[in-house]
């Protein structure tokens, strides 16, 4: 019998928690072919979803919990339950309920088809106009930076064959951006239609801070590029520089009383200094970035893990 290991990332849902987790084990006990556990992964949640994990994994033996010495963010959340999952196939979801559970079923016999990776999608989306806006960018992003196919539609509600997640697992570094690491291993690819729910409590955490910074941690560490975007964007500028300049002595020589203006002199001068701060500044991304990568800084910190039976992972 196969087994499938549910990761949950955890952030302000100690009211919706346990309704995510029935939810899985009332459709898994439905489908009677598979052997299942969860993993509820905190990222130092501010409200008492520390406790509601504890008290899921006092009541159910298949539940384990783990929980971060402070916010590192979903992707971290996802990597660590990647890494401590054991099953032949990993289903992510979030933990607000709006993903549905009891749909799973559609991923699973896709993965059982031969599919490495199956990403649920929404025909309508119950997210805020803010959030929604975030997915498009975040959704142009993957496709023009890391080379996701175009009829591919990625979420948070996803599931992968065990080798997928072997692979992933592997990638160490500080900035993880799952969907990258999923589209480093395969290609093998589909989409299954799912419904989206209404959130029933809260709001979601993601802010603009942490939108932009997940989309720089998808472009900075899985593609180079930005940074031939800027070059050609340089080298682009360099040429309408020159043009411009022989422009210049041409309009002067011809008629010698044309003034020189001091406005298109400025204009330019301004535009290609903006042009070179903005190109160092993404130099300085990536450099940065690869500094802290080589000083070992950790994609989390595991305060405590809960109903593990061995502390070895």
């Amino acid at each position: 019998m196969k087994r499938v290991s549910f990761v949950i990332p955890c952030y302000r849902s100690e009211h919706t928690l346990p309704r995510v987790v029935a939810e899985i084990e009332k459709k898994m006990d439905s489908l009677g072919k598979y052997e299942y556990d969860i993993f509820l992964v905190n990222d130092c949640s501010p409200d008492d979803t520390l406790g509601t994990i504890r008290k899921l994994c006092r009541e159910r033996s298949n539940i384990k919990g783990i929980t971060f010495s402070k916010n590192f963010g979903q992707h971290s959340a996802l990597m660590a339950g990647l890494r401590h999952s054991d099953g032949d196939y990993v289903v992510c979801l979030d933990d607000d309920g709006q993903t549905p559970a009891d749909e799973v079923d559609k991923l699973l016999e896709k993965l059982e088809e031969g599919y490495d990776a199956v990403y649920a999608k929404y025909e309508h989306k119950r997210h805020s106009a803010f959030r929604n806006l975030g997915s498009k960018v975040n959704e142009l992003m993957a496709r023009t930076m890391l080379g996701k196919p175009a009829k591919l539609y990625v979420s948070s509600y996803f599931a992968v064959q065990r080798f997928v997640v072997d692979d992933m697992v592997r990638y160490e570094n500080s900035y993880p951006y799952v969907i990258g690491l999923v589209l480093r291993v395969t290609r093998n690819i589909t989409n299954v239609v799912v419904n989206h729910r209404e959130r029933e409590v809260g709001s979601s955490g993601y802010t603009l801070k942490k939108l932009v910074g997940l989309w720089f941690n998808g472009f900075t560490a899985f593609s180079v590029k930005p940074l031939r975007i800027a070059t050609a964007i340089g080298g682009i500028s360099a040429m309408g520089g020159f043009v411009y300049g022989v422009y210049t002595i041409i309009k002067r020589l011809v008629n010698p009383d044309v003034p020189v203006g001091f406005s298109s002199t400025m204009a330019m001068i301004v535009f290609f200094g903006g042009m070179l701060m903005l190109m160092l500044g993404l130099i300085g991304e990536y450099i940065g970035r690869i500094y802290i990568s080589l000083n070992n800084s950790p994609q989390y910190v595991i305060r405590e893990k809960i109903n593990f039976d061995d502390e070895e992972i």
